[in-house]
């Protein structure tokens, strides 16, 4: 049968090509793809070819097996329905609808025990929100956050608003979050952010340093999730004494220059990166990949991220889907193809 695939061909150029494909082997299930979401953070650092040069794409999902270099396929949030299998397969597999780690595409193969089942009852556009979920989760597990603690978000795209949607079922003293454009904004306060405040405005960043004041001076915990690498320094400076900054930003090829100078160096503060292949050593007891899946469809059920859907498009206009993201990232905060 015949599939369409979406390729990033050169920096801001995009094509979907027809390719054809065999019968599921042993093993393999064939699955019409029915909803894919566009990652906004890395995909765009593909689509304007801001990528570090020969990186492994991702040396934790076979279907990203290779490096960074055009041409390339990408893509990692595809719920679709089963519709084919190896004869060696148990047949209730048929018609089941799956979450697969597979890039832009109308049709995949894949192993069945890549696949992740939808629970019962959730929704299509609600399962393509999972790896973004399990993302906002490790980055809680990895900040930590304490009863009582004054909480700082520095971007609300989808990754950071699902974050603001998990911190703010803590007993926080302050949750405050911070981005460029007011449809964010009014999400995270929607979602019970305390504050969302415009970081372009010198009289709002001061607002937001002015509410981290008092006895203990500064942020207990900062997460800097813009993809900005100039906010990383904003984080540093909202950071109190031994506070911690949590990044989750991929900045690519882009190059972070940090002010380390001034009250940094006497601060004490922890400086974290977090990224969602991999857990950290110290909760690997109790934790690990499953119970992290298990927990993030619980948040999906939860959340409804649905809501945060501003566009569909259809993957024949995949072009359209990325130009704007590049151009018009103020009206957009999750993007998603349909087949």
């Amino acid at each position: 049968m015949n599939r369409l695939s979406l390729y990033f061909t050169a920096p801001r150029h995009v094509s979907v090509r027809k390719e054809s494909l065999p019968s599921p082997g042993r093993g393999q299930a064939l699955v019409r793809t029915l909803l894919s979401a566009i990652s906004p953070g890395t995909e765009l650092l593909i689509y304007r070819g801001e990528f570090p040069p020969d990186l492994p794409l991702d040396e934790n999902i076979p279907a990203l097996a290779g490096a960074f270099a055009y041409p390339l396929r990408y893509g990692y949030a595809a719920v679709g329905e089963v519709i084919g299998l190896g004869a060696d397969l148990d047949s209730t597999w048929l018609g089941r609808q799956v979450f697969a780690f597979q890039p832009h595409a109308s049709h995949f193969l894949v192993p069945v025990d890549e696949l992740l089942p939808l629970p019962e009852g959730l929704a299509v556009e609600e399962a393509v929100f999972l790896p973004n979920m399990e993302t906002a989760l490790n980055f809680v597990l990895d900040g930590g956050p304490l009863i009582g603690e004054k909480v700082v978000i520095f971007g609300q795209g989808i990754v950071g608003l699902l974050t603001t949607a998990l911190l703010a079922q803590f007993p926080l003293a302050d949750l405050i979050t911070l981005d460029h454009y007011p449809i964010r904004r009014q999400a995270s306060l929607d979602l019970g952010a305390h504050a969302s405040l415009d970081p372009s405005d010198p009289q709002e960043l001061k607002l937001g340093r002015a509410r981290l004041g008092g006895a203990f001076s500064g942020a207990d915990l900062v997460y800097e999730l813009s993809g900005n690498p100039a906010a990383l320094d904003q984080a540093i400076d909202y950071c109190g004494f031994n506070g911690r900054v949590v990044i989750g930003s991929w900045y690519g090829s882009k190059r972070a220059s940090l002010d380390l100078g001034a009250r940094f160096h006497r601060s004490r503060m922890r400086l974290i990166s977090s990224q969602v292949s991999s857990l950290a050593p110290e909760l690997s007891g109790r934790w690990g990949k499953a119970r992290r899946f298990e927990v993030a469809w619980e948040m999906l059920q939860k959340v409804q991220p649905s809501r945060f859907i501003t566009h569909r498009f259809p993957i024949t206009q995949a072009a359209k889907a990325y130009q704007l993201l590049d151009q018009e990232p103020g009206e957009t905060i999750q993007v998603v193809l349909d087949y």
